[in-house]
């Protein structure tokens, strides 16, 4: 799919049972008032007695709740997240998200990789359209955008090479050009405007906590714009990224 030579790297090997939980408590997760057994059968295509065996399990653990028959996600989940001491970034947070925008007057964005897709987790903008993809966690392309582009940079070796074999061919050109790059964003930890979305263009740093990146930071506006402003975008980025690092290492 590229002409540049791309390691092997073979996925993660997957498990039925585990991919079916993980579905029925994003359903859970999403679902204002509930979902029913039924519903989770459709949505998998599995027989309705095998998800009932797995949905009682959910239950009895803590990690979906039932009443009147409909299931939401239950308290496990967030004693996790209680347990392990912190949420998934710590030293971004929507106050930085708010500055940013003032500064600039462009979207600001918080981005993270949840298995082969982009979230914006949080936001600031007057964009209503990074309000519509951040509060409704609408999945994004990784390699299709800045963040994207810095979230796959700080994957492990194993796992970048199989997100990236597993792009479709026609994605075959903003593969090389992402690898051109690699090494640049390995060493800096930023992309400067790469072009990659037909909607919009950023500058993104990467956001780094015990060594290992787990968000991106991405300034979003229009191609033109982004053109124009980018050394300032930099600047403004590498300045915050510097305050961000302090106050991660002052948490460790």
């Amino acid at each position: 799919m590229s002409t540049q030579p791309v390691p092997n790297g073979r996925p993660r090997p997957r498990h039925r049972m585990i991919d079916r939980m993980s579905t029925i408590l994003e359903l859970a997760a999403r679902s204002q008032h509930g979902v029913t057994l039924t519903e989770f059968a459709r949505e998998l295509e599995a027989p309705l007695s095998s998800i009932q065996g797995l949905v009682n399990g959910l239950v009895a653990t803590g990690y979906l709740d039932e009443r009147e028959r409909r299931y939401t996600l239950g308290p496990a989940p967030f004693l996790l997240l209680r347990l392990a001491g912190r949420p998934t970034v710590t030293s971004v947070t929507h106050e930085d998200l708010e500055a940013l925008h003032h500064e600039t007057g462009m979207t600001a964005v918080l981005a993270i990789v949840v298995g082969s897709d982009l979230y914006y987790v949080d936001y600031a903008s007057s964009d209503p359209r990074y309000a519509y993809l951040a509060e409704g966690f609408v999945p994004r392309s990784l390699i299709r955008t800045s963040t994207g582009w810095v979230l796959l940079a700080g994957m492990e070796r194993r796992d970048l090479w199989a997100q990236i074999n597993a792009l479709p061919p026609t994605e075959a050109d903003l593969v090389d050009r992402f690898l051109k790059h690699l090494t640049d964003i390995q060493r800096d930890g930023l992309v400067v405007a790469p072009g990659v979305s037909t909607e919009a263009d950023g500058v993104s740093v990467a956001v780094v906590e015990d060594g290992k990146t787990v968000a991106a930071v991405g300034i979003m506006g229009s191609h033109a714009e982004v053109a124009e402003r980018k050394d300032e975008l930099v600047d403004v980025l590498t300045r915050r990224r510097r305050m961000w690092e302090t106050r991660a290492s002052a948490t460790e």
